[in-house]
């Protein structure tokens, strides 16, 4: 349980955001440069970038036409966290931070595009990746020390049975699938920490 708490708690630092002012917003090449950590090296030249404007609101910082989007820290939140996704969890990313604007709980964004997804208003791509980078900002200089990325594989309604992966959650270096049977199922794989 304790596990599904920290995972809707990440989900909604890739889902909200809140206004900030202007002095709050990190440079746009700053933001530019830390959320490209998240990418893959092989994609980062090609990757899309959004972050926050110095209104904080999320646009696009960096153009790319490659298979990833980074999306920056989120200035309002002390923690810091940035992520990049392939470019078809888009919409289901951009409907997740809709729902967030609207005042959902993750548990409501969670049911909402699940409904979404069975539709086929929602779309959802049969497999996809996410890479999540957190580590900590050295003050005066903005260096990121520490970094540590954890990476997800969205499988939408793949099981434990399916994969053969267990549904708990497994040690760092090891992998399971969270939210397995749902449009959300995933494997997690959160490497060792050096």
């Amino acid at each position: 349980m304790k596990t599904k708490v920290i995972l809707w708690s990440l989900a909604g630092l890739l889902c909200w955001t809140q206004p900030l002012s202007a002095q709050d917003i990190p440079s746009a090449s700053w933001q530019i440069e830390t959320a490209l950590m998240a990418v893959p090296a092989d994609y980062r030249a090609s990757a899309r970038v959004l972050g926050y404007n110095p209104s904080g609101e999320l646009v696009t910082l960096k153009q790319g036409d490659g298979p990833y989007i980074a999306l920056a820290d989120d200035p309002a939140n002390p923690r810091f966290s940035t992520a990049a996704y392939h470019k078809e969890l888009e919409p289901f990313m951009a409907r997740g931070r809709a729902l967030r604007a609207e005042g959902k709980t993750a548990p409501e964004v969670f049911d909402i595009r699940e409904a979404e997804v069975k539709a086929g208003t929602l779309p959802m791509p049969d497999k996809a990746t996410l890479c999540i980078l957190t580590g900590e900002v050295e003050a005066g200089t903005g260096k990121i020390l520490n970094p540590f990325t954890r990476y997800v594989f969205y499988i939408p309604y793949a099981t434990g049975a399916t994969t053969g992966l267990p549904t708990t959650p497994a040690p760092p270096g090891h992998a399971w699938i969270m939210d397995p049977g749902t449009h959300r199922a995933h494997i997690m794989i959160t490497p060792p920490k050096q």
